[in-house]
């Protein structure tokens, strides 16, 4: 699934990486506890979180996360912004909750990165 289709399901904004929506996500994960992402197989999923601060962004770049999306229409403050423009990671921003976001994402095909682990 393209980042371009992840933005439409979720009917999100894009605050960083409007030209970095072409790639595909091979996964998806959602989590506030940043620690729980370093123990997933890294690289090519996208990263839903009600946390708002930078250590996302530094978390999702250790981890090789593609993309980020805020949840809940958070909006990310300027060291965040700048945080995310530096690493070339794309942040985007949905109204949906986490739980809500999550399903549209599955039922469109997206699974889980545990998905990906088994593959």
């Amino acid at each position: 699934m393209k980042l371009s289709e992840i933005r439409e399901i979720l009917k999100a904004t894009v605050v960083v990486g409007e030209e970095k929506l072409d790639p595909s996500i091979e996964a998806g994960a959602a989590s506030d506890l940043m620690s729980d992402l370093l123990r997933v197989q890294k690289g090519g999923f996208v990263l839903l979180s009600g946390l708002n601060t930078l250590q996302v962004i530094r978390t999702a770049v250790i981890a090789g996360v593609s993309a980020v999306v805020l949840v809940r229409d958070k909006k990310p403050d300027q060291d965040m912004i700048q945080q995310a423009r530096e690493h070339g990671m794309p942040l985007l921003s949905t109204p949906f909750t986490m739980f809500t976001a999550c399903g549209r994402l599955f039922k469109q095909g997206l699974r889980g990165v545990e998905m990906k682990a088994r593959e």
